[in-house]
């Protein structure tokens, strides 16, 4: 124990994006051995907490405390609102801050922007998954995105820039603004392969190896197996698309199968209809580690509830990096009083 206050520093999105912008392969690489961390119990990741509103039950702001061991070393808590009215209203979504506290005192040590980080985190673990998920079975040539928002974005950049190269991209949105608006994004990255918007859910599962489900969707809206008959990899990111049917005809992989089984989930569902949880098989850091297959003559679902822990290994990468380069905005006396006795 040092008996130092930390100093305290407020980190915007413009400095989270700069220190981010083109590191997908070591973000990847930082969520990997996140993951492992946690699968290694050096870790504390509680249950998030949902706040609802009787007034706004489209609408809720979560609470993802955590802390995490190994190199990292830190404590913190995200606190990000989904909003789905904002998109109406031409802002986005999903905002969110992150407070990292220090593993000796305590002390909040800095305020993040999180929105991107979350946005980050999430990208990464889904590319990570891609990769590991699809090996052992022909590597995916066309990627398919229900939900055309910024985490499909997120996701499609993350692909990219850790070696995926497709030869179709195809969309799919209940709005069509949304789906323009991704088509105009690939096109201004230079995305390689042909861009195809899909009529239909049906269409773009039925002509994607990879599938990315990235909506606000609240209950399932996919109910047909047979959609999946060609035994595609999906990222079930919005975890709350596919229905009961569905998982159970798939090889299933979570992040955190304590975290995943909860709030109404598609995982979740399956457990309340079928009483057990033998459908699941196991978790994305089994399969890193290798004590656990993924089978190729089956579709593979990867459905990840979001760990706190990766966005603290994220954040803090983001905080060190700009203290390296002298770029914290640090609060003078946000500690104030700050004797014991008076």
């Amino acid at each position: 124990m040092t008996g130092v206050v930390p100093p305290f520093a407020v980190i915007s999105g413009a400095q989270v994006q700069q220190v981010l912008h083109g590191r997908e392969e070591q973000i990847v690489e930082l969520v990997e051995a996140t993951y492992r961390t946690h699968g290694a119990g050096d870790s504390v990741n509680p249950p998030s907490y949902f706040l609802r509103f009787p007034d706004r039950p489209s609408s809720r702001i979560i609470a993802l405390p955590a802390s995490l061991g190994g190199r990292t070393g830190v404590d913190g808590l995200k606190w990000i609102s989904s909003f789905p009215d904002n998109v109406t209203a031409g802002i986005p979504r999903a905002s969110a801050v992150l407070i990292l506290n220090d593993h000796e005192t305590g002390y909040p040590f800095a305020c993040l922007e999180s929105s991107i980080i979350s946005a980050t985190r999430t990208a990464a673990s889904a590319a990570l998954a891609a990769d590991r998920l699809s090996r052992g079975r022909p590597r995916p040539a066309r990627v398919g995105f229900i939900g055309t928002g910024l985490i499909a974005r997120y996701i499609h950049t993350f692909l990219a820039g850790t070696g995926w190269s497709f030869d179709e991209v195809g969309l799919f949105d209940l709005s069509a603004g949304s789906t323009a608006g991704f088509r105009d994004h690939l096109r201004a990255a230079g995305a390689a392969g042909r861009i195809t918007a899909h009529d239909t859910a049906e269409q773009l599962i039925r002509s994607s190896d990879l599938v990315v489900f990235a909506t606000v969707a609240a209950r399932p809206h996919v109910h047909e197996p047979s959609w999946f008959d060609h035994d595609p990899v999906v990222l079930h990111v919005s975890l709350r698309d596919l229905a009961p049917e569905v998982l159970l005809a798939a090889t299933n992989i979570v992040d955190d199968v304590e975290h995943c089984l909860k709030a109404d989930t598609s995982p979740h569902l399956v457990e309340q209809l079928t009483g057990n949880r033998d459908f699941l098989h196991g978790t994305l850091d089994d399969v890193l580690s290798g004590r656990v297959g993924v089978p190729a003559g089956r579709p593979v679902v990867f459905s990840p509830f979001g760990l706190g822990v990766l966005d603290l290994a994220v954040g803090k990468f983001v905080h060190d990096e700009i203290a390296r380069g002298g770029g914290l905005h640090v609060v003078d006396d946000f500690f104030h009083d700050l004797s014991r006795h008076g």
